[in-house]
């Protein structure tokens, strides 16, 4: 049952600020004022490449001892077949590159432009300089409508904005432009009550699953997720370890700037579902505020930046952490309901508003149905789960169930048709601070393995 949870108050640690340069908040360039190359020092980036294959019993570790340059972080080849916009389905993806970036905010943001600067030129002349534009507007009106998220966010959340800008200058692009691509919010004609189904509203799905004793076999908190998108955003994919001083040990898998889940050294777990609030409006983007929650140490300071009272929209966030508290936020742009997991330790979210209160900001009514259809099923199988029996292992076999296709769990376009493909899943055992992952469907790629270091485990760096 969906119930009311008390807003934790406001924590310096969410809070913090520093200096920006005014000349990159409200301001756009051309693309040829931006297109001369910069030269950055390699710093601490480091990139490495997949993983092996992690067979059962293996020990968890970080990602082999190998060690690439910055500049050597390219797109992985093998399998990539373009008319099915991926990867051949007979074939199994290669893994996930694995980044690594250290130092302050504008240092980490340089280092992932540097290393990938070419993949983010190529995704703002696809995805923002291309168009066409929702409402009719021209590239010049959607930059200054990305302005008007910039200046709020640079208000609230400065460093964040350092990031962009420290990313933008290593990749030779607008800074502008570069925040625009991650403002999801202006991407997408307004959701409105009664508004007849997007085309696009099917592609950005995703499916959530937590178990915590006395589900789970070895007394553990587990958190099981799919990730669901166009099919050509597999082949983007890049996890991301960031460490800057002073703060948790930060793991992401996504694109670029852009994390879809996060894990900490603070033992925090951040995953999640798009969903269709009504009640959008200009603040800070939801996009990047994952971001700024997956730099918290507490789960109340994590609450805290995702109740932020300036937030453009929000995610179903779900929120778990090593001692076994377990919040869903299912928000909006103006309002929110906690729900935690019920009484056998089981928790399932996908892309609709579940809690009562919240029905009202329902934008996706048609698309609601479709998403219960993978919310029931993913109940319906964690709950067959007699209590106590619940591992790694069931959450991936749940991740990859078919029933009900194409609004499965586990989606392939080019078994089942739609449009929106698993492009990756990942399970992690909060407790002891370890991501299984893969590129692709649970049901057939090669499993990745990151774990937190000990000593960031105890600490922070």
């Amino acid at each position: 049952m969906c119930h009311t949870n008390q807003i934790p108050k406001a924590s310096s640690s969410a809070m913090r600020t520093s200096s920006i340069r005014a000349s990159s908040v409200g301001t756009s360039r051309t693309r040829s004022e931006w297109s001369a190359p910069h030269r950055w020092g390699r710093g601490d980036a480091t990139v490495r490449p997949p993983c092996a294959v992690v067979k059962g019993g293996a020990p968890a570790r970080r990602h082999g001892a190998h060690r690439w340059s910055a500049r050597q972080c390219r797109a992985v080849p093998g399998g990539r077949d373009l008319a099915h916009g991926g990867y051949h389905p007979a074939v199994a993806p290669p893994g996930i590159p694995f980044l690594q970036v250290r130092g302050t905010h504008r240092e980490v943001g340089r280092q992932i432009g540097e290393a990938l600067r070419e993949r983010i030129r190529a995704g703002l002349e696809r995805e923002v300089y291309a168009g066409p534009f929702p409402e009719g507007r021209t590239l010049e009106q959607q930059l200054a409508l990305a302005s008007e998220y910039l200046r709020v966010t640079a208000e609230e959340l400065p460093w964040l904005v350092e990031e962009f800008e420290g990313c933008a200058e290593a990749a030779g692009v607008d800074p502008v432009a570069l925040f625009a691509w991650h403002v999801e919010e202006i991407w997408y004609e307004p959701r409105r009550p009664g508004a007849p189904l997007r085309e696009e509203a099917a592609l950005g799905r995703c499916s959530d699953l937590v178990a915590v004793p006395p589900a789970t076999a070895d007394g553990h908190v587990l958190v099981g997720h799919n990730n669901d998108l166009r099919p050509e955003a597999e082949e983007g994919l890049v996890a991301v370890e960031w460490t800057v001083p002073g703060e948790p040990v930060v793991f992401t898998i996504g694109g670029a700037l852009a994390a879809s889940v996060g894990f900490n050294s603070a033992g925090i777990s951040l995953t999640g579902n798009e969903l269709a609030p009504n009640d959008e409006r200009v603040g800070i983007p939801r996009g990047p505020q994952f971001r700024v929650m997956l730099a918290q140490r507490t789960m109340d300071d994590v609450l805290q930046v995702a109740l932020h009272p300036r937030r453009a929209s929000s995610y179903n966030q779900v929120l778990a952490d090593r001692t076994g508290r377990v919040v869903n936020v299912e928000g909006s742009a103006t309002d929110a309901e906690l729900t935690g997991p019920d009484e056998r330790g089981h928790l399932v979210h996908t892309n609709h508003y579940v809690c009562e209160r919240m029905l009202p900001y329902e934008g996706d009514p048609d698309y609601a149905v479709r998403s219960a259809r993978r919310y029931r099923r993913a109940a319906e199988l964690l709950g067959a789960q007699p209590q106590g029996t619940v591992t790694e292992e069931v959450l991936r076999r749940i991740l990859s169930d078919h029933e009900g296709a194409p609004d499965c769990l586990c989606r392939h376009p080019d078994r089942f048709g739609g449009e929106s493909k698993t492009v990756f899943w990942c399970i992690a055992d909060v407790t002891e601070g370890r991501v299984t992952y893969g590129r692709g469907n649970p049901c057939d790629s090669p499993a990745q393995v990151y774990a937190f270091a000990p000593a960031d485990l105890d600490g922070l760096r």
